[in-house]
């Protein structure tokens, strides 16, 4: 290998040709070191020459190759990025976000919870104590029309009176009537 050029802050092609000569190797030095994170091994290939651009005495030390110099200063930017990362809380991953469940709107679902409020209670008290026991106990006909004293049918009855009731007083949440 030729002896690298003389580099000064001014020289913008003499950065250039080290990066030409040396960077393919340090990418991959620094591919190891970032488990294969690609984006982050070019940053730092990045970093490392903007290292020999704010220093260009380093290159006027006569050794043969400033490779040694540059995977040196590779490794400990690898390592002090590593222990950045560590430092500061976990980085969320972008996919995780998308299948992550959309937050309810606190305001909408108070909103929803006052209209069913108001649309249960315009309900006859036979329509609501049928739909308490079914949908709110979690009772079938059966242990509903017993609870009440009423047959079962009426139990059937009212609670589809009482839904259809329920859906037109709801007609703005897409329940149709």
């Amino acid at each position: 290998m030729p002896p690298t050029p003389t580099l000064q802050r001014t020289e913008p092609e003499a950065l250039a040709e080290l990066q030409r000569e040396h960077g393919r190797a340090l990418f991959g030095f620094l591919l190891g070191l970032t488990a294969g994170d690609a984006q982050r091994a070019e940053d730092l290939v990045q970093e490392t020459l903007v290292r020999v651009w704010q220093h260009p005495e380093v290159l006027r030390t006569g050794h043969e190759s400033m490779r040694p110099w540059l995977f040196t200063v590779a490794r400990r930017l690898a390592i002090d990025a590593r222990r950045a990362r560590l430092s500061r809380p976990q980085e969320v991953d972008p996919d995780g976000l998308e299948q992550a469940p959309a937050p309810e709107d606190a305001v909408a679902g108070s909103v929803t919870a006052i209209d069913v409020r108001r649309a249960v209670g315009s309900l006859g008290q036979e329509h609501r104590d049928v739909l308490l026991q079914v949908y709110f106990r979690d009772r079938s006909v059966a242990e509903a029309a017993a609870e009440l004293g009423i047959p079962a049918g009426t139990v059937k009855s009212r609670t589809y009176y009482a839904l259809r009731a329920l859906r037109k007083g709801l007609q703005g949440y897409g329940l149709g009537a």
